[in-house]
C-alpha cells in the first residue's frame, strides 16, 4: 500500500535515527519520477529528516531553515498526510512545535512521527523487530558517525562518478 522507500524511511527515522539515510533513501525514490512528475511533499519530508540531522549536529541555522522549508512544503500538501497513515493535524502541530524549538536553539530530541494507521504503525514495529531493533528508540548523541555522517562516510563511488562526467564532458570537447 505505501511505498518501500517510505517505509524504509519511517524504519530508519524511527529505529536508527539515521537521518542521513532517511534523506538518501526519499531523494533516491523522489528523483525516480521525471522533474514534473516529483512529488514536493517528498521533499518536505526530505528535509525535515535534514532539520533534525542538522539540529543533532549543532547546525542551528541549517536546521532553522530546513524546518522552515520543511513546514512550507507540507502545510502546502496537508491533503497528502493521512494518505501516508499520517495523522495530519498531528503531523502539523509536531512540525510547527519544532520550528519554535529550533528557533529558540533548543537542543535535539528524537521524535515520532504520528502515524495514524495502524497496520502502517505495525509494520514498522515489526520491521524493526526483524533487526533487532527498537521502534522509537531514541537518538545515540554519542554515536560519531550517525552525528557526522556527511563528512564521515565513503565518498568513493560519488568520487569516481565526478571523474567520469569530467572525462566525458573534456571528450566531447564541453
Amino acid at each position: 500500500m505505501y511505498p518501500e522507500s517510505y517505509l524504509s524511511f519511517l524504519h530508519e527515522f524511527h529505529t536508527t535515527r539515521d537521518y542521513f539515510e532517511c534523506h538518501e533513501i526519499l531523494e533516491e525514490y523522489w528523483k525516480e519520477e521525471p522533474p514534473e512528475r516529483r512529488k514536493e511533499y517528498w521533499v518536505g519530508l526530505i528535509q525535515l529528516a535534514v532539520a533534525l540531522y542538522h539540529q543533532r549536529r549543532g547546525n542551528t541555522n541549517g536546521a532553522k531553515r530546513l524546518i522552515s522549508n520543511s513546514l512550507h512544503l507540507l502545510e502546502a500538501n496537508r491533503n497528502v498526510l493521512s494518505t501516508l497513515g499520517l495523522d495530519d493535524e498531528a503531523f502539523m502541530l509536531l512540525l510547527r512545535t519544532l520550528k519554535k524549538k529550533m528557533e529558540l536553539d533548543m537542543p535535539y530530541e528524537s521524535v515520532m512521527l504520528p502515524i495514524k494507521d495502524e497496520a502502517l504503525l505495525s509494520q514498522c514495529i515489526e520491521m524493526a523487530e526483524k533487526e533487532g531493533l527498537t521502534f522509537g528508540e531514541e537518538s545515540n548523541l554519542s554515536h560519531t558517525f550517525l552525528i557526522e555522517k556527511h563528512r564521515l562516510r565513503d565518498r568513493t563511488d560519488v568520487l569516481l562518478e565526478r571523474e567520469r562526467q569530467l572525462e566525458r564532458k573534456k571528450s566531447r570537447g564541453i
